[in-house]
């Protein structure tokens, strides 16, 4: 019986690169056909790609599987997702259906590094000098040093504990917030932790590093936004509901924060009119944290080894 291995979302095209695919050839209960999806589908699209699919794959949350996605799959036995948690995947459904989830275990320092790089591009306005460049001008902006400025961590857990510390390493004022974070924690990285009012109110850079949960959602609204320095900056590399994203695009619009570096959004992929993709005091990219030659390098050998696992009845990454 051949299996049919559903690929989705891979944007690069490098899912066959990366994958020891081979590995599964001979494997009892085989063949495996892999079918790889390079463009995102939605509706129609995505329904007729998964109707036969008895393994799919899913790049973090690209393609959600809520209840009644999972309903319309008969032949589906096994989903592997990248990460070893996606919100987007309904894990109660899955069990109720027969339907086997396995994960992946990544690389937490390259949503880290792109972190800095959004918070570089806004202090320094390194997107827009480009731009003025390659249009024939010359020194357009005036930046402000990072050493001495206050960075503010909105959760401290281990994407947040490697954000601060690269703060500090610029000689930053690092403090911190989140509902369960306890004082000796922070100080035990150099961090002082804060009130969530203060941080917002002094932090010249606030950085989220937060679960999307119901307590985490909307964490950012119209009160922490209006208390914010005009001269400060918000960036988000988690999720992007964590912002009350009308609230935002309003103060980025009337200039009551100084600009925003956004990595997630509330609808991805950002569709081609959302405001935010006309905004000047912005730096988006297209939710590319993970997206490293390192992190892939991990999830696609450990892709492989759970179809593998699954086919030889062994529990692998299980979630």
């Amino acid at each position: 019986m051949t299996h049919r291995v559903l690929v989705l979302d891979d944007y690069q095209d490098v899912a066959r690169q990366f994958g020891p695919w081979q590995q599964l050839d001979g494997l009892t209960g085989g063949p495996f056909d892999l079918d790889v999806r390079t463009q995102h589908l939605t509706d129609e699209a995505l329904a007729a790609a998964l109707r036969d699919a008895d393994i799919v794959v899913a790049m973090r949350e690209r393609t959600p599987f809520p209840r009644e996605v999972l309903r319309q799959v008969p032949h589906l036995k096994l989903l592997v997702t990248t990460g070893m948690a996606n919100a987007s995947i309904d894990l109660d459904a899955c069990r109720e259906l027969g339907i086997e989830v396995r994960g992946t275990t990544g690389l937490r320092t390259s949503t880290a590094e792109l972190t800095w790089g959004l918070i570089l591009a806004l202090a320094r306005h390194i997107c827009a000098e480009d731009r003025e460049v390659r249009a024939g001008g010359w020194q357009r902006t005036l930046g402000f040093e990072l050493a001495g400025a206050r960075l503010g961590v909105v959760g401290l857990g281990n994407l947040g504990r490697e954000v601060a510390k690269i703060g500090l390493a610029f000689g930053m004022d690092v403090v911190a917030w989140s509902q369960n974070l306890q004082p000796e924690d922070a100080a035990e990285l150099g961090v002082r932790a804060v009130p969530k009012g203060e941080l917002f109110a002094t932090a010249d850079v606030v950085t989220l590093h937060l679960k999307l949960s119901d307590r985490t959602r909307g964490v950012v609204g119209v009160d922490e936004l209006a208390a914010m320095q005009r001269t400060a900056y918000l960036v988000n590399t988690s999720r992007g509901p964590l912002i009350d994203e009308s609230a935002l695009i309003e103060a980025l619009r009337t200039g009551s924060i100084a600009g925003a570096g956004l990595d997630v959004f509330d609808i991805e992929p950002l569709p081609a009119t959302h405001p935010l993709r006309t905004l000047p005091n912005t730096v988006l990219t297209p939710h590319v944290g993970y997206v490293t030659t390192g992190t892939y390098q991990r999830w696609w050998p450990q892709v492989v080894e759970n179809i593998r696992g699954w086919a030889e009845g062994q529990a692998i990454r299980v979630l």
